[in-house]
């Protein structure tokens, strides 16, 4: 009988431990350990997965790196080119994509709404844990998809799954959850680290292995980061993570991890009664502005993944209430709101020490990188001041300790998106304005922040 062995894993990083201790040292945080049963291998058996080699062939043959074949992966496209682009192109044979989200959120609807799209052409089958086959089409009829080509298994087993899977030999695989599967060797309830973990390497090393295209499905925790260990995202090639609020109908797709395309790819979806409806044009429903000017509010460009997006900042500066003013920033890095609000005073000039500072990103859109840092501050400074600023402007540009504006990457690309959408004012670093004049276009270049006030009080 195999020996049982029994570890301690981070559900955050994924460092084991042989035994329990309250912190994991590895990444600092506290009670994160989870106990892990497994069985060692048999004496006769030279590898874990050995029960899978026959699916493998023969042994692979070393080969020089010059003689690797550079030829481009073919790509299946999923009928959606919101969700192509945050795959990097569409889908990659042989690889494992994990999409995870809140419940509620989508995830089911988007992936059947997919693989309905592509059974018409190539063999798919969706297996469901959490819901029954019934459940299954009937969200399928009253979507109005295609049900003819798409086949359905109700399974929790991996074993009996990959048994089934190796008759049928389809060409997508869909996993809905990764959560409630489980292997046999593991002791553990399904839904826990190692099963999860166990569960995920199986089936990742079967679609290796075939060449088949795997689709899980990923639970997430009340921070929003994906449930169960942290090693499940080194073993999937693309982890991608659908967001959106109860009370909204748009749902945003995010690539967090790609070996095949861009990171931080930014897909957005409308949630209608047929489903999941891709939007052409995500600038347009994230500017839906007010036709009256109001303090406060600037329209900024952010990069996202391989494309810009104009997204509106707001900001609300009031006198504190209380001893301790309130620095409050959604979308948006709240250290990062502090450290902007002492270079404001330090090289600016305007004291905001006993005010509540409030910053919003409209539309649910979070914000990372630097680009947002002047429009952030311009924000802050109308509503101090009580003066909108015109609507026709477009601000962007990094804030650096010493008041200096510096350029951010794609500085083109920005500025010729907010000139389509009919702006005609652009405030921007000086190493990002372009050579060429703009029609209709006054660009506004700036090397500090005072140039920029100043810039601000002309407008």
């Amino acid at each position: 009988m195999a020996k049982v062995k029994t570890a301690f894993v981070c559900t955050d990083c994924g460092a084991d431990y042989s035994k329990w201790q309250g912190q994991c040292t590895a990444c600092k945080e506290w009670n994160t350990l989870s106990e892990v049963r497994g069985f060692s291998a048999p004496a006769n058996k030279s590898a874990r997965g050995s029960r899978f080699e026959g699916f493998a062939g023969s042994l692979s043959a070393v080969q020089s790196l010059n003689d690797v074949s550079l030829a481009e992966q073919v790509r299946l496209s999923t009928g959606m080119a919101e969700f192509d682009r945050v795959l990097g192109g569409g889908l990659v044979e042989g690889s494992a994509v994990l999409m995870g989200g809140h419940p509620g959120a989508g995830k089911s609807t988007l992936l059947l709404q997919a693989v309905c799209n592509l059974a018409s052409s190539v063999s798919a089958l969706y297996v469901t844990g959490e819901e029954s086959l019934q459940q299954v089409a009937m969200r399928a009829k009253r979507l109005g998809l295609p049900t003819s080509d798409l086949k359905l298994l109700s399974e929790t087993s991996v074993e009996r799954l990959l048994q089934i899977v190796e008759v049928e030999k389809p060409r997508i695989l869909v996993i809905d959850s990764i959560q409630v599967m489980h292997v046999a060797d593991s002791e553990s309830a399904p839904g826990s680290v190692s099963q999860v973990r166990e569960s995920a390497a199986f089936l990742t090393r079967f679609a290796k292995q075939t060449g088949t295209i795997l689709l899980l499905v990923g639970h997430v925790t009340k921070d929003g980061s994906l449930a169960g260990p942290k090693v499940l995202e080194h073993m999937i090639d693309c982890s991608i993570l659908l967001e959106g609020s109860s009370d909204s109908r748009y749902r945003t797709l995010r690539g967090i991890k790609n070996r095949f395309g861009a990171v931080n790819e930014l897909g957005v979806f409308a949630m209608l009664e047929q489903g999941l409806k891709e939007v052409k044009n995500p600038s347009a429903i994230f500017l839906n502005r007010g036709e009256e000017a109001a303090p406060g509010s600037v329209v900024m460009v952010v990069w996202e993944g391989t494309r810009p997006m104009l997204v509106e900042i707001q900001a609300l500066v009031d006198m504190a209430q209380g001893s301790y003013p309130r620095r409050v920033a959604v979308g948006l890095d709240q250290n990062r709101l502090a450290m902007l609000l002492a270079v404001l005073h330090r090289h600016g000039g305007m004291h905001v020490a006993d005010q509540d500072v409030f910053v919003n990103v409209v539309g649910g859109v979070k914000v990372a990188e630097t680009s947002a840092d002047l429009a952030l501050l311009a924000a802050v400074v109308s509503s101090f001041r009580d003066r909108a600023l015109p609507q026709d402007l477009m601000i962007f540009g990094e804030v650096g300790l010493s008041g200096e504006i510096r350029p951010v990457p794609n500085g083109q690309e920005r500025i010729n998106e907010a000139a389509k959408h009919g702006f005609t004012h652009a405030l921007v670093p000086k190493g990002n304005a372009p050579r060429k004049a703009i029609n209709g276009m006054k660009v506004i270049p700036v090397t500090k922040l005072s140039d920029a006030l100043t810039a601000l009080d002309e407008l």
